[in-house]
């Protein structure tokens, strides 16, 4: 399974968990795991909180890690911090579906984390194994 997105900012939390939990609940699965991945050098895969103060400072904070600094691969593409970042975040999360639902805490959302947009074509994608 896979959807699409896009992002309006160079750097940019998106919630995607209301997406990924009608997935789950529309493959059967009642326990087994979800995997989200993006197949994408410059974006990951976060679980977080959705309150906009947070998400704001988990953006600045993003912003200004790993700048000011030169890069060998800065000169060619300009986005080393993205790549960077990618890596530190990570491209994907795998989180327990338990009675058909994925067992996320109270506070807890699935974010597309966009690193070097605005793009028009991002890619996730999600499989659900049961077991």
């Amino acid at each position: 399974m896979e959807f699409d997105l896009s992002s309006g900012r160079k750097i940019e939390m998106i919630d995607i968990t209301e997406r990924i939990k009608s997935l789950v609940e529309k493959s059967g699965v009642k326990e087994g795991v979800c995997v989200i991945y993006v197949p994408h050098a410059t974006a990951a895969i976060v679980v977080n909180e959705n309150e906009p103060k947070l998400i704001k400072d988990f953006e600045k904070v993003l912003e200004t890690m790993l700048k000011g600094r030169k890069y060998e691969h800065e000169g060619e593409y300009g986005n080393t911090v993205a790549h960077i970042w990618s890596c530190l975040l990570g491209p994907e999360k795998t989180i327990i579906v338990e009675n058909g639902k994925l067992k996320l805490g109270t506070w807890q959302r699935i974010f597309f984390c966009e690193l070097d947009g605005p793009r028009d074509y991002r890619k996730v994608k999600i499989k659900i194994v049961e077991g």
